[in-house]
């Protein structure tokens, strides 16, 4: 099969980067910042840097789906910013840990239940 028709097309395949500044004043702000994280790992997202999650989307409906239940787990107060990219532009990601450059984590294969 040619690669553009292929199910996981680098430029199908989506990543969903969640980025968020929460309130942490209060017990009551740790708590709804702490259910947030949470609720995002329960989601299949990982921790890229301290408010940064991501997570890997076979497609631009499944990222959809993972976009939508982000929306729904919104907390109160803060800030939240969601991007949707394809696999190929998070691939021109350049990562430095201090001053050595990194290769970005290739997604692990997944398995789709319908």
């Amino acid at each position: 099969m040619i690669e553009k028709f292929s199910r996981l097309n680098q430029y199908r395949c989506m990543w969903i980067l969640v980025f968020f500044d929460l309130p942490t004043e209060t017990k009551r702000d740790r708590r709804a910042a702490a259910k947030f994280r949470k609720s995002l790992v329960e989601d299949g997202f990982g921790m890229f840097q301290f408010s940064i999650y991501i997570r890997f989307c076979t497609s631009r409906e499944n990222a959809d789906v993972h976009i939508k239940r982000v929306k729904s787990i919104l907390p109160k107060y803060g800030k939240v910013g969601i991007l949707r990219i394809t696999d190929k532009q998070f691939e021109m990601m350049e990562i430095f840990h201090g001053q050595k450059e990194v290769e970005p984590e290739k997604p692990s294969q997944q398995l789709e239940l319908f």
